[in-house]
């Protein structure tokens, strides 16, 4: 059983002038944006580490809802600073409207958003070749397809990696149409050798036409953080996507195409990693899924279409259908480990509230091995994994007007209790609907 709430804040807890992650344990959607919104009124600034325009934020504050896909969700805090930093590739296009539409709806943004010189910058050919790979992938023999959401992102993180990407500072230097002018070429002969048509790609004044607007946000990221975190000042990084879609921790080849762990966060804006003070996972109560890859607790479809309609569980970024499973404490003990984790939030919980019994994969059955804290590094041995489920009573009653741990039912409690044994991570925060005042802070 867990102990009535203790110090005010997971911030708080990691020391005064100290740096939080934020990142997510599972495949992504586990309502990061709503856990950063709620720590960041202790915040003086939040900073996105990697993705891009892929990821999907959903925020409901004051009656209203905010899909953030690329301004960290701390912007809807008057007075916090909100930056993008070098980590990140930015759809300019994509950040500016956003950003305009905030200012439109009555959020103060002037001044209070930043992007790194250094993050490259996703244009229309990125995403005209996205969406060519993956119709060409489709077609394969194998069905290779990742399912990703065509926002670009892997063939912008291409081009940084193969060092002829362009990044926010080339593109405000003068000569910057020339850098285009190259990496549009080679975008439209990709695409023809795909069967794509290379007008898709888009031109030289297209992409450079947002460059002037892009000057006046630019910032020193890792500089501003590193002042603040000097002046006693509370920092959160948040993260994109969740730790199995990591580049290299992930269930690869069907991962984001960046690191999405907290060991990124400190090369992803430009600090040193002995200033993470505190890394706080969040995961939903269940497991969910986007796109193409193996889910070893998914459910069946019954119990799957049941499960989307009670969570909602459609992409805030591209509108598909998220796969649903059980809770997965394998990759949440495994998201403990590759994150480090000093605490974890758990989300979606009164989703669960009608269901009459619970599940939990405590460890994954491959062949002769068991798995119980470490992921198959193949996709094919994943998908072979047969999870070991715990049954747990479900309490059959709503959670949403709890706001202390005693409100919950006590099924709940036991639920919850055994999550964090599982993750062998301290339960810190659990979220019991869409609301900011639907948290109970734990720590």
């Amino acid at each position: 059983m867990i102990d009535q709430p203790g110090p005010p804040s997971v911030t708080a807890s990691a020391g005064r002038g100290s740096c939080t992650v934020v990142v997510g344990c599972q495949w992504g959607d586990e309502g990061k944006g709503k856990i950063v919104d709620v720590l960041a009124r202790e915040a003086k600034i939040v900073a996105r580490y990697q993705g891009g325009a892929n990821a999907g934020h959903t925020v409901h504050a004051g009656g209203r809802e905010f899909i953030l896909h690329q301004i960290p969700s701390g912007v809807l805090h008057p007075g916090v600073r909100c930056l993008l930093g070098n980590g990140v590739v930015l759809d300019a296009k994509q950040f500016l409207s956003e950003y305009d539409e905030l200012a439109e709806r009555g959020v103060p943004v002037a001044g209070r958003v930043g992007v790194s010189a250094r993050a490259h910058v996703v244009f229309r050919h990125h995403r005209a070749l996205d969406r060519a790979t993956e119709v060409a992938a489709g077609r394969a023999a194998d069905g290779s397809e990742i399912g990703t959401t065509g926002r670009g992102i892997g063939p912008a993180y291409e081009d940084k990696t193969g060092r002829r990407g362009v990044r926010v500072a080339d593109l405000l230097e003068d000569g910057a149409e020339g850098a285009v002018a190259r990496s549009l070429d080679r975008a439209r002969a990709r695409l023809a050798e795909l069967g794509a048509d290379p007008a898709e790609a888009g031109g030289v004044e297209e992409a450079t036409a947002l460059a002037e607007r892009l000057g006046n946000v630019v910032a020193e990221v890792g500089q501003e953080i590193d002042d603040a975190l000097a002046a006693g000042e509370s920092v959160l990084l948040e993260g994109a996507q969740g730790t199995a879609l990591d580049v290299d921790h992930g269930t690869y080849p069907y991962v984001t195409s960046s690191s999405t762990t907290a060991g990124s966060a400190a090369a992803g804006v430009g600090i040193g990693p002995i200033r993470i003070g505190a890394v706080t996972g969040v995961a939903k109560a269940y497991t969910t899924r986007v796109g193409n890859g193996p889910l070893p607790t998914e459910f069946p479809q019954a119990m799957d279409d049941r499960m989307r309609q009670l969570g909602g569980e459609f992409g805030a970024t591209t509108g598909r259908p998220r796969r649903c499973g059980w809770f997965d404490g394998v990759v949440a003990a495994y998201a403990r480990r590759v994150n480090g984790l000093t605490g974890i939030a758990v989300t979606k919980l009164d989703v669960l509230d009608t269901l009459p019994e619970l599940k939990i994969a405590t460890a994954y059955r491959v062949g002769t091995r068991v798995h119980r804290t470490t992921l198959p590094a193949t996709v094919g041995a994943l998908a072979a994994a047969q999870p070991v489920y715990e049954t747990l009573p479900g309490w059959q009653s709503p959670t949403g007007s709890a706001r202390r741990w005693r409100d919950l039912p006590p099924r709940a409690q036991a639920y919850l209790d055994r999550i964090q044994e599982v993750a062998g991570a301290p339960l810190v925060m659990v979220s019991v609907g869409t609301r900011r005042s639907q948290v109970i802070r734990l720590a």
